[in-house]
């Protein structure tokens, strides 16, 4: 058996063009080369296993190419390429500034500097972990970086630039380093695997390259472990056991479950969760995370912020569909809430828990707004053919001053009885009462003892129980918890108001009306009228001007909120 050499070193890239996912900035080296117009110092920055000494080697051996190729790459067959593919190159060196980081350590790299190469073009010098090096070291180094011999050039590589002085940035040619994209690093695994002869499904590299983090050393670093663990034959399943990885399922499963308001389903789902062994904290994150997938998906704008594979991917933008962007917000916000608060809560558990509950009550609530706000249809009335019943199961009815005067006034005293006085909106002072008024009579020749079998009272409870379902915002509603309807016959009803705003109001809320009263005094046919009498002075809807000027009657200061904010009454 052989020496087992790990991907990583295996697989390394030789050539600008083998480099992953930093087309860019291997461009920009291979024009350098091809122009001449190099720089005396280099400085590579970036997260870790991006290609930032991998491209400092190439760009190394490629200057020094005795017969580069027409795409200016290095031809690996001059002595010097072979001289640095074997690590015995004279003209390349490499020092790691972690562990030779004192002012010795670069004194001894100047006195180096000054011999010239004995085979090639360049010196150079590959210097990596630059950040490690002492405060006495970048300032022995700086007059050496900033007026080396022509021959002589620099490439320093490291992953914290924050660190270094900026006397030594300034002196440099600085390249910032991409993270390596989910579908680069799954692209490239499949190349690995397919020259190893192991097959492998796509969603274990899809998992492997989202825990590589953006860094392609680690990817296959965790690609030779889950070698060693599943053989020549990767499946998904294996790598998140091999990797305790939390598997996206259990997410699109809890949001499937928030979308249903099931809340028993989503607290088994993590307790299964815990069971396997992951950290609550963890677990919590990775919800965040999957919701703001989820809010990406939705618009084909954003969807390329989405970094999974394509078979996950279109699970997200199946799943986001479903769900609205408010959900999804919202949702965002209690888990990053949890999150915050998770490290201080002595129950951490319950706090997750709760956090749950929030999220599945998003949209329940919501629906219960709709329930308590939406009108219930109009129930079919039955038509008959008379001229009769089809003048009197008309829903509004409109009486003009000069009909009120034309019929014959007979005083009916149930309907006197009945009718009240209209009050105003709560906490306006009321108008002065008019004197009382009279109405024709309706004919009452369907009225029989059969027909009153529902007491006034219970026509009462029923209507105040009708008005205690409106919602509040609703201005209607001060009206119908003052005014009672009359029973003018089994099953017709009928409400006097003063004007067409009211008529018109009250027309609005009949189809609730009917269901409302039908089911509570059981009348299957039952119908219900609106009659406009003018005359009826005592009845009126305030305008919002009026409503304005009654508040700020009692409250002042009011009037001077208004006038300094500039605001209009609405």
């Amino acid at each position: 058996m052989g020496d087992f050499i790990v991907s990583a070193r295996k697989y390394r890239p030789s050539t600008f063009t083998s480099v992953i996912g930093q087309k860019s900035l291997t461009e920009t080296l291979k024009n350098s080369v091809r122009t001449g117009r190099l720089a005396q110092a280099y400085l590579f920055c970036g997260p870790r296993g991006v290609g930032k000494t991998t491209c400092a080697r190439i760009f190394a051996k490629t200057i020094n190419c005795f017969n580069p190729t027409s795409d200016f790459e290095a031809c690996n067959e001059c002595e010097s390429c072979r001289s640095f593919n074997e690590n015995r190159s004279y003209n390349i060196h490499e020092l790691d500034a972690a562990s030779n980081n004192g002012v010795d350590d670069i004194r001894t790299l100047t006195e180096e500097v000054r011999i010239p190469p004995q085979i090639g073009k360049y010196k150079v010098y590959i210097i990596d972990e630059v950040h490690m090096l002492s405060s006495a070291a970048f300032n022995a180094f700086l007059k050496t970086l900033e007026e080396p011999p022509a021959y002589a050039k620099f490439i320093l590589a490291t992953t914290e630039k924050h660190k270094i002085i900026p006397t030594i940035l300034s002196r440099c040619q600085i390249f910032d380093f991409n993270r390596i994209s989910i579908k680069d690093a799954i692209e490239y695994l499949q190349y690995v695997a397919n020259q190893e002869h192991i097959t492998v499904e796509t969603n274990a590299l899809n998992v492997i390259a989202q825990k590589a983090d953006g860094g392609m050393r680690d990817a296959l670093s965790i690609f030779d472990q889950i070698v060693s663990f599943n053989g020549n034959h990767i499946t998904y399943q294996g790598v998140i056991d091999n990797l305790n990885v939390l598997d996206s399922e259990y997410y699109f499963r809890l949001t499937d479950a928030f979308l249903r308001c099931d809340i028993s389903a989503s607290l088994l789902i993590f307790n299964e969760i815990l069971g396997k062994g992951f950290d609550g904290n963890h677990f919590i994150t990775g919800l965040a995370a999957h919701f703001r997938d989820l809010l990406v998906s939705k618009d084909p704008q954003t969807v390329q912020l989405l970094d999974v594979g394509a078979e996950i991917g279109e699970k997200y933008k199946v799943q986001a569909q479903q769900a609205s962007a408010m959900f999804l917000i919202n949702s965002l916000n209690i888990s990053n809430e949890c999150d915050l608060s998770y490290r201080e809560s002595r129950n951490k558990r319950l706090l997750v828990e709760l956090s749950l509950i929030k999220i599945c009550q998003l949209l329940d609530e919501k629906k219960k707004q709709l329930n308590e706000l939406e009108i219930p249809p109009l129930k079919p009335i039955n038509q008959d053919k008379s001229p009769v019943n089809q003048r009197d199961t008309a829903i509004v009815q409109t009486v003009s001053p000069t009909t009120q005067q034309a019929a014959a006034p007979q005083k009916s005293s149930e309907n006197q009885s009945r009718l009240t006085s209209i009050s105003i909106s709560q906490g306006m002072p009321p108008a002065a009462p008019a004197a009382p008024q009279t109405y024709p009579e309706t004919p009452t020749t369907a009225q029989t003892a059969e027909n009153q079998s529902v007491e006034a009272g219970s026509l009462e409870n029923a209507w105040k129980e009708f008005a205690q379902t409106i919602p509040e915002e609703v201005r209607m509603v001060n009206f119908i918890n003052a005014n009672i309807p009359v029973r003018i016959a089994e099953n017709e009803f009928e409400i006097v108001v003063a004007n067409q705003l009211l008529e018109k109001e009250i027309s609005a809320l009949l189809p609730a009306i009917l269901d409302f009263l039908g089911k509570k005094l059981e009348i299957s046919d039952i119908k219900f009228r609106v009659k406009v009498d003018e005359n009826i002075e005592h009845q009126h809807v305030m305008t919002p001007e009026e409503h304005f000027k009654a508040w700020t009657s009692k409250n002042p200061a009011l009037l001077k909120l208004q006038q300094s904010l500039e605001l209009e009454i609405n």
